[in-house]
C-alpha cells in the first residue's frame, strides 16, 4: 500500500523525535533506512530539513523545534519531486535553505546578513552537486547538502554542529548510482561491478 507524501513526514518526524545527535548526517541517515523512506521521493524535501533542524537544536540553537518543523512540512509540501532535474535546483539544499529561514526568521524582503548567508550556502552546495553531476540521487545530495550547512553554521555562527563523513548503504538499491564519481560510495570488496560500470 502506498504511503501518503504527508504520512511519510509524519514518521519521519516521528523518528527524530527524541534523538540527541548534533551531527545531522546520522540523523538523516539513520531515518533513511526505514521503510517509509523511499531510495528517491520528495520525502527528503522534508527530512534533510528536518534532520538539520533536530542536529542545530540538540547543538544548543536556540529554536522551537516543534514549530520549525511543522513549518518546514508546509513548506516542503509545496516543493515538487525531481526539482533537480526539472527546476535546476536541488530538493535537499531548498529543504535545508528552508530550515536555515525558519531558525533566522529571514524572508524575501529581509535585509540582514541571514538572507545573504543563506544564499552563499546555497550556492556552494550547489556548486559542488554541478560538478558531480547526474543523475539524480537523493542521498549523496542529501549528505552533501547536510555536511556543507552543518559546517557552515559552526563556522559562521559558532553553533557546534557535528558532520561525519557518510559511507553509503544504499548503493545496490539505487540503479542510477554514480558508482566511484560518488564521494560517499563504498568501494564493493567482494569484486561485484558498481551499478555505474553496468551503464546504468
Amino acid at each position: 500500500m502506498e504511503i501518503a507524501l504527508q504520512e511519510r513526514y509524519q514518521r519521519i518526524r516521528q523518528a527524530l523525535v527524541g534523538k540527541t545527535s548534533r551531527d545531522p548526517l546520522l540523523l538523516a541517515e539513520e531515518v533513511m533506512g526505514e521503510g517509509f523512506v523511499r531510495i528517491h521521493g520528495p520525502e527528503h524535501h522534508f527530512l534533510d530539513g528536518a534532520a538539520f533542524l533536530v542536529a542545530y537544536k540538540n547543538a544548543g540553537g536556540a529554536i522551537d523545534a516543534d514549530a520549525c518543523l511543522d513549518a518546514l512540512a508546509v513548506r516542503a509540501s509545496a516543493m515538487p519531486g525531481a526539482m533537480c532535474g526539472h527546476w535546476g535546483i536541488c530538493g535537499s539544499v531548498a529543504s535545508v535553505g528552508a530550515a536555515l529561514s525558519l531558525i533566522h526568521g529571514t524572508g524575501p524582503l529581509s535585509r540582514d546578513e541571514f538572507y545573504k548567508d543563506h544564499m552563499l550556502f546555497a550556492s556552494e552546495v550547489l556548486g559542488a552537486m554541478a560538478r558531480i553531476g547526474g543523475a539524480r540521487c537523493c542521498k549523496r545530495n542529501a549528505f552533501l547538502s547536510l555536511s556543507f550547512a552543518a559546517r557552515f553554521v559552526r563556522e559562521r555562527y559558532k553553533i557546534p554542529m557535528e558532520a561525519s563523513e557518510p559511507r553509503c548503504r544504499f548503493s545496490a538499491q539505487n540503479e542510477q548510482c554514480l558508482g566511484e564519481r560518488c564521494p560517499f560510495h563504498v568501494p564493493d570488496t567482494a569484486g561485484n561491478p558498481s551499478p555505474s560500470s553496468q551503464g546504468l
